[in-house]
């Protein structure tokens, strides 16, 4: 009985990665670490934004509601829709729009087609703990995970319920680098780890095979945002969700 105790004691939590947002309600995240992924762009920009000082982000998932919020906080009133700045915002979803000198100590009010939708729906679940994660951080999304001693949920936010690469690239990066402390049966994650496997030593130079990259270079020239995007821990801070909002953890 003892030895069998010492067993369970010594059990890894589960890691899962749920390939769109249309499948989380398949996953329990009331007792997970849910890490909302959104390479192209929102994730990456939260990083960015509190890296260079924001006080906070705060996720709405409509454009009504971040006008009125960011009004009430003083804040600033950002987000996109299909790619553009959203009709009746000055501000975009570019992580390199926000600079120390613009954002620092400044509250962002941001608003995506995918990422800040996926953040409300765990939130409706009751996820137990929310992080974002993207390239620019991910060494501090691995850290966090791995000391949280939690089961975790990899959430690719996609594009409008469907699968994309870049965000499951991000997965599998997360599984490549801390896999080994977890206990992984999910072919999901398998098979995200084996695509950053595959093309990891160069995420700039595969990025033309993604079709979210044609959507942002070809319509819109967003090359720059595209290489901050992939470029790993360009900005090394560990987005947490607290009270309505993304703070430095």
């Amino acid at each position: 009985m003892e030895n069998l105790f010492d067993e369970m004691s010594n059990e890894k939590p589960a890691l899962h990665t749920c390939l769109s947002p249309a499948l989380l309600n398949l996953y329990d995240v009331s007792n997970s670490v849910v890490v909302i992924i959104d390479v192209f762009r929102a994730t990456s920009t939260i990083a960015s934004a509190l890296h260079n000082g924001a006080r906070s982000v705060v996720p709405v998932d409509s454009v009504p509601k971040a006008i009125e919020i960011s009004k009430s906080i003083d804040g600033i009133a950002a987000g996109e829709r299909d790619g553009m700045i959203a009709d009746g915002l000055q501000h975009g979803n570019s992580p390199l729009e926000y600079s120390p000198d613009f954002i620092g100590n400044r509250i962002l009010v941001l608003t995506t087609t995918n990422g800040t939708r996926l953040l409300q729906m765990a939130l409706d679940r009751n996820a137990d703990t929310i992080i974002s994660g993207s390239f620019p951080n991910l060494s501090k999304v691995c850290d966090f995970l791995k000391a949280s001693g939690k089961s975790v949920i990899l959430g690719c936010a996609g594009w409008k319920d469907r699968f994309n690469l870049e965000d499951t690239l991000f997965a599998g990066a997360v599984i490549d680098r801390i896999g080994e402390h977890f206990t992984i049966h999910c072919d999901s994650s398998n098979m995200a780890l084996d695509l950053f496997r595959a093309h990891g030593s160069d995420l700039i130079g595969y990025a033309p095979q993604l079709t979210h990259y044609h959507r942002l270079v070809n319509r819109f020239g967003l090359i720059k945002d595209i290489e901050f995007c992939l470029t790993i821990d360009v900005a090394p801070v560990l987005p947490l969700y607290r009270d309505g909002k993304l703070i430095a953890g």
